[in-house]
């Protein structure tokens, strides 16, 4: 059996059809630096990414580079992904069936990008890693996940497209995250 890897996941995500979603929409596996130790998870593909094939390309994106360039980074420094793969129709929130069908193909690019910090980009992410943490309570807010791995939750970037209000709060937020590294950093 051939060695799994980022491509090969690629390639078995675009043949995998076991949710009604996969049937009309394009994949879209994350991108980014496949040794980043920063791991950014987002929702589901919107419609610029169902274009391209290519997480955050689109407004939200924009936000997001918008963002990571506040904190020094740029999302070839990161990996980026989604808990769902395919493009809800309407860009509707995923179902629970989806996220659920959807995890696997995450926890296996979680395997082999082995990142230190994971940063779920509002609640369908988070919730994947805490079920009983609100996004409104934790962003900004460290969440030891185990020994090696730390969830940092964040707003997602479009929630500030759709209410500015939010918009100060996700560049503290980042602000925080930066605050985060620098002090981890120091501690290895």
């Amino acid at each position: 059996m051939p060695t799994l890897t980022l491509d090969t996941l690629k390639e078995k995500l675009r043949d995998w059809k076991a949710i009604a979603i996969a049937k009309h929409a394009n994949p879209v596996l994350g991108e980014g630096n496949p040794h980043a130790t920063i791991l950014f998870i987002g929702e589901a593909p919107g419609e610029q990414e169902d274009r391209q094939g290519r997480p955050f390309v689109g407004p939200a994106g924009k936000f997001l580079d918008e963002l990571l360039a506040s904190i020094g980074l740029k999302q070839e420094d990161v990996y980026i992904s989604n808990v769902v793969k395919f493009r809800p129709p309407g860009n509707r929130d995923p179902t629970p069936e989806e996220k659920d069908a959807c995890m696997p193909w995450l926890k296996m690019e979680i395997a082999l990008i082995k990142p230190k910090v994971i940063v779920p980009l509002g609640r369908h992410a988070l919730g994947h890693f805490f079920q009983k943490l609100s996004i409104t309570n934790a962003h900004g807010k460290p969440q030891k996940l185990t020994d090696d791995v730390t969830v940092f939750p964040i707003y997602h970037p479009a929630a500030a497209l759709h209410n500015g209000n939010l918009r100060q709060s996700l560049f503290d937020d980042f602000k925080a995250l930066k605050q985060f590294l620098e002090e981890r950093g120091k501690k290895t």
